[in-house]
């Protein structure tokens, strides 16, 4: 296996490599073609374990997957965005799946032949996830599947869905299962929407989609510990993406206040400048450490994994913002020109906050967990 240098060297090659079809693709839909080269290239597939159509000997570490989405989120949001939505909508899969399942369904998506999707979020289930309304009602030898799920990326364009569903009323977070759906199941259909930063993003409707009970995914009433278990996974990596993009940011900052000269002189010699990206680049290493401490922590399989998931999370995006916009700052309004540099960053980082779960839920794991320990009897433990 690569070094983590090595890994996120050729992550960065890679995306030089497909940026002429990333850059190619229809704005607000799946890009196949980038999705395909992705796989070609070997980093896709690199991302998966053999069973799932990969070359890893087991799933993918939390600290390789932020090595790899910080290299593509500093070199093309297009690839990492690519890539963090096919690995996030078949990780279930890999983690809770027969090795039947992972090879049928998780495999063609390691070689880019299919696109999937990670489905949790509803019209009234957001933040709250255990709110979920998706009905999943017995039938036979399977389930009948109604309601609406929302803000689905790569919907309604994928081909394989991990659907969480309600199998138990008013359980609330006890009474949810996953599911695998195909994007060919009579009942299923979706639309396009146009958000602010052209990803590939949908609505799905599900009118008494059958699925099978070979397709659900893990314990029935399970789904959600699952959920949260590839969240957990993947959120600092979220961290890593815009940790990536601010470095691209700051970089072009700092490349700017050299060349750039006002009143005889490089603005880098104003210290209205200069203390700002000084200001920036302390922030953003500390961001960049606390994702890399939370990845080796889940990796290690540490106790306060979700607080220091939530933590990596919370801190990366709300940094990534700051650096963006001091970066825009510095630049002035040549940066707010459509299809610069930082006029694309600007509109990529506001949704991590977001997605995969708020900074205010972050800070609300946070919490929770802070006094879960104080009310455990024994002496408090670390972070």
């Amino acid at each position: 296996m690569m070094d983590r240098e090595q890994l996120g060297g050729f992550a960065a090659d890679v995306a030089g490599k497909v940026a002429p079809i990333a850059n190619a693709g229809e704005e607000g839909r799946v890009n196949r073609r980038l999705i395909r080269a992705l796989a070609d290239e070997g980093l896709l597939g690199a991302l998966f374990p053999r069973r799932a159509g990969g070359t890893r000997d087991e799933g993918v570490s939390a600290v390789d997957l932020c090595v790899v989405r910080e290299a593509l989120g500093r070199a093309s949001t297009k690839a990492e965005n690519a890539v963090a939505i096919q690995t996030l909508g078949a990780y279930p899969i890999v983690l809770a799946g027969s090795d039947e399942a992972a090879a049928w369904y998780a495999g063609p998506v390691a070689r880019g032949e299919t696109v999937a999707a990670f489905a949790l979020t509803e019209p009234g289930a957001g933040t709250d996830a255990g709110a979920l309304t998706l009905q999943a009602e017995r039938d036979g030898k399977g389930y009948r599947l109604s309601g609406t799920k929302v803000f689905i990326s790569n919907a309604p364009d994928a081909d394989v869905y991990t659907i969480f569903a309600r199998t138990t009323p008013r359980a609330g977070t006890k009474g949810i299962t996953a599911f695998i759906v195909s994007a060919d199941a009579k009942g299923l259909s979706g639309t396009a929407l146009q958000l602010l930063s052209a990803h590939p993003i949908g609505r799905l409707e599900l009118d008494g989609v059958f699925v099978p009970e070979q397709q659900v995914l893990g314990e029935v009433d399970g789904g959600f510990k699952l959920a949260m278990r590839t969240l957990d996974l993947f959120r600092p990596s979220v961290g890593a993406s815009v940790v990536g993009m601010a470095q691209a940011a700051l970089d072009a900052a700092i490349g700017h206040a050299g060349s750039r000269e006002a009143f005889g002189r490089p603005i880098k010699d104003f210290q209205a400048v200069s203390h700002q990206l000084a200001e920036m680049a302390t922030r953003l290493e500390a961001a960049r450490a606390l994702v890399y401490a939370a990845a080796e922590a889940y990796d290690r399989g540490d106790r306060h994994v979700a607080r220091r998931s939530a933590m990596a999370k919370l801190f990366a995006t709300e940094t990534a913002q700051q650096v963006i916009d001091v970066a825009i700052q510095v630049h002035g309004a040549v940066a707010l020109e459509r299809g610069h540099l930082l006029e694309h960053l600007y509109r990529e980082v506001r949704a991590p906050r977001i997605y995969e779960g708020t900074s205010e839920i972050q800070r609300e794991i946070i919490a929770r967990d802070l006094f879960r320990d104080r009310d455990r009897p024994g002496p408090a433990s670390a972070v």
